[in-house]
């Protein structure tokens, strides 16, 4: 059952080409068919650790009325379900009225500051009514008495009234539900609505990417998770690399807690490369916690959780000499764009280009740099390094509510049944409602970039939105 439960741009810089530059490939989608999003991201941008959930549709709902310069419009309110990989449920409402979901959307546990919610003053108090209402409250009777409701609360009514009062501050539209008790609940949640702070992740690994020398304990990582214990996959290739991980003991390490460093150990005649671990758990994800699609599918706010399947991986880059770079990449809404983050660990500097812009490592920093990138548009770009280094980054930037961006009427829910939006004006921009076999075109911006002889051009055109 479910439980009640600052970065640094840097300017771009024309530099010769040392042993340590990093050439990168780009390809952005130009245009992305909904429900078919691109492949998940490799750096961990489209979630930094926890649930990975596939969406159901909405379970339990009722009827509201979004009320817009282009008319009135009746959209269904109400609980999402999401089905978690390797085992679980969730509950979630919605916090983005104006884009559709996506059939059959993966969705990642996602720090607010990589949502709209991040740039959202009334974000906590989105938590407040999710603390406070249903399925958290599933005392119905205790709830419609709190919220003075006569006559009762069915579980429709809570849900299409908790799923109201969150879309006054998630959106900041003009919407009612269309059943009176209901209404009442949303009146009474919004009305008593107070600021509280975003819910740690489920689990993840902190830092998530980390470098060294062989013959190094390389780390460390510091495991952070509400579960009461964990489960450490080695990598791999183990057996016959050699890596290991290990506590600050250098012990074989294959369970850990929350607060537990743990290090790669790698051979000291290990050849220059990378690995991977990955930490496992089960526990409920925290009420609050936000879930966001690279398929552009509507971003959510979780209600309730089963027992779920939760992970997050970390990665190790060595080398004997030159520059040795570990990159980790985490979206930030508040400045429209990816913070990545390198560390440097050798003894040369790190030079990578990305887009119009050149950006140097030194020996031993650590620096994060942010790259802006256009609203709802894929990317899709690699850095490489010395001997064979290689990050991709991809996913799609995703920040706004369209009512923030363009004041345009609403596009509404696809489930349970399509509805036809009312828009003064139509705007390209956003996808046609609904889940059905219809499945629209979003925008896209191509992002090349030619590698010739030791230069790298840079090439970028940007559809201009609306």
């Amino acid at each position: 059952m479910f439980s009640s439960l600052a970065a640094l741009s840097l300017p771009g810089r024309r530099t010769a080409r040392t042993a340590a530059t990093a050439l990168v490939s780009a390809a952005a989608v130009a245009g992305l068919v909904a429900g078919a999003g691109p492949a998940a991201a490799q750096d961990g941008a489209g979630g930094q650790g926890g649930a990975t959930a596939t969406i159901g549709g909405l379970k339990t709902h009722g009827t509201a009325v979004i009320h817009g310069e282009g008319g009135d419009q009746e959209v269904p309110a109400g609980l999402f379900e999401m089905s978690v990989e390797g085992g679980g449920m969730l509950q979630t409402y919605c916090v983005d009225v104006q884009n559709p979901t996506q059939t059959d959307a993966r969705y990642y546990e996602t720090p607010w500051s990589g949502t709209s919610l991040g740039i959202n003053k009334d974000a906590g108090r989105i938590r407040w009514i999710l603390d406070n209402s249903y399925p958290q409250v599933n005392d119905l009777a205790a709830l419609a008495k709190k919220a003075g409701v006569r006559g009762g609360l069915t579980e429709q009514d809570a849900a299409a009234g908790t799923q109201v009062a969150i879309w006054r501050y998630s959106d900041h539209t003009d919407v009612e539900a269309t059943d009176p008790q209901a209404e009442r609940l949303a009146d009474y949640l919004e009305k008593n609505a107070r600021g509280r702070s975003e819910p740690a992740a489920s689990l993840t690994l902190d830092p998530p990417a980390v470098s060294g020398r062989p013959g190094e304990r390389i780390g460390p990582v510091t495991v952070r998770t509400n579960a009461g214990g964990a489960t450490v996959t080695p990598p791999v290739d183990a057996a016959t690399s050699g890596v290991r991980i290990v506590d600050k003991e250098g012990e074989p390490v294959t369970e850990v807690a929350d607060g537990t460093q743990i290090f790669f150990d790698v051979p000291e005649d290990a050849e220059a490369g990378t690995s991977e671990l990955a930490v496992q758990a089960s526990t409920t994800v925290p009420v609050g916690r936000a879930f966001a699609s690279e398929s552009r599918s509507q971003t959510q706010i979780l209600a309730g959780s089963s027992e779920s399947t939760v992970a997050a991986t970390a990665t190790a880059t060595w080398a004997g000499q030159g520059a040795i770079p570990a990159l980790s990449a985490e979206k930030n809404c508040t400045e429209g764009g990816l913070d990545i983050t390198a560390v440097n660990k050798g003894d040369a500097p790190f030079t990578f280009s990305l887009l119009d812009a050149e950006y140097t490592i030194a020996a031993g920093e650590t620096r994060t740099v942010t790259v802006p990138l256009p609203e709802d548009r894929p990317y899709d770009f690699t850095i490489r390094g010395p001997a064979g280094f290689e990050q991709r980054f991809s996913g799609v930037l995703d920040c706004r509510t369209q009512s923030a961006t363009t004041g345009d009427t609403t596009q509404t829910l696809g489930e349970p049944a399509p509805a036809t939006a009312v828009t003064p004006t139509p705007n390209p921009n956003l996808a046609e409602t609904g889940s059905s076999g219809a499945t629209p075109l979003i925008g896209g911006a191509a992002i090349g970039l030619v590698v010739i002889g030791g230069a790298v051009l840079v090439f970028l055109r940007k559809k201009n939105e609306g």
